[in-house]
């Protein structure tokens, strides 16, 4: 099975993205911001990370600049509802960008491309 890590500060989007993930067959790990996103890596196998920028504290890029250097092994999916953060090139080290959306299809799709063998 799969670990899922979801960062996002956002309460109900955190819940439903873990619901979701979860009914697909994925071990998820929920958690609202950086610190205990870092823990996290320390203690857990993580296969894919999704990722929103905007966080309390360090952000979603600070995240993905640490994992370049600790855990490269570690795919990476950018979610967040700013679409011109795709040309900023701190978010080019991420494996998929999937801007947010009431219809989870394309980050699901972003998942099975990146877990999947």
């Amino acid at each position: 099975m799969k670990t899922i890590l979801i960062v996002e500060d956002e309460r109900n989007l955190r819940a439903l993205y873990a619901q979701e993930l979860e009914a697909e067959g994925y071990a998820v790990i929920a958690v609202p911001d950086a610190r205990t996103a870092k823990a996290t890596f320390e203690e857990n196998k993580i296969d894919l990370a999704i990722l929103d920028i905007k966080l309390d504290g360090p952000s979603g890029i600070d995240i993905l600049q640490d994992l370049a250097q600790t855990h490269r092994e570690v795919k990476v999916i950018i979610n967040t509802a700013y679409p011109t953060y795709k040309s900023d090139f701190q978010t080019w080290s991420a494996d998929a960008y999937v801007v947010k959306s009431s219809d989870l299809d394309e980050l699901k799709h972003k998942i099975r491309e990146l877990v999947l063998p």
